[in-house]
């Protein structure tokens, strides 16, 4: 089943919002203490942070929606990621996630992909990407998009590090 995929608006900031720690806890939820985990979704993934996202007109986020209720997203933006030969005009892949029951159906690709024709319009442009680094499932997804290593920094929630590499397609 081909689910519809959208690009969100403002409007879109609490649906954004609910999808993105839904998915971030469905993900990595018991991976860290409860209150690191909670002040790390207020901090990153409430409403607030979503619609500064929104409202920045160097970011985009696609929505991917079944029956009208938001299943997974694609969101991007300036890159962040620390890395020496980062450069202004750059973008970053922030976050892709899809729901555990629609994932498998070719979702994140259709994601990335409307993503990809966003990033190279008008202009190509270098994409950066954080990845953890056990998550070997999405260094091979990342790796079909012409995605490499390039570096590694620590991924901070609370007092947890986690290694996550830093890929690049340029």
């Amino acid at each position: 089943m081909t689910l519809p995929i959208r690009r969100a608006t403002a409007a879109d900031a609490t649906a954004l919002s609910a999808i993105a720690i839904a998915t971030y806890t469905e993900t990595f939820g018991d991976s860290y203490p409860p209150q690191d985990l909670q002040a790390f979704l207020d901090d990153h993934y409430s409403v607030a942070p979503q619609r500064r996202e929104l409202d920045d007109p160097r970011s985009a986020i696609w929505l991917l929606e079944d029956a009208g209720h938001v299943v997974g997203y694609l969101a991007a933006g300036p890159n962040g990621l620390p890395h020496a030969d980062a450069r202004e005009g750059d973008i970053e892949l922030k976050r892709l996630y899809v729901l555990a029951p629609y994932q498998g159906g070719g979702h994140g690709a259709r994601l990335m992909d409307a993503f990809l024709a966003w990033l190279d319009q008008p202009r190509r442009r270098t994409l950066w990407v954080g990845v953890w680094s056990e998550n070997v499932g999405a260094q091979r997804f990342y790796a079909r998009y012409g995605c490499q290593q390039a570096g590694h920094y620590d991924f901070v929630v609370g007092d947890s590090r986690d290694l996550e590499f830093i890929l690049r397609r340029p």
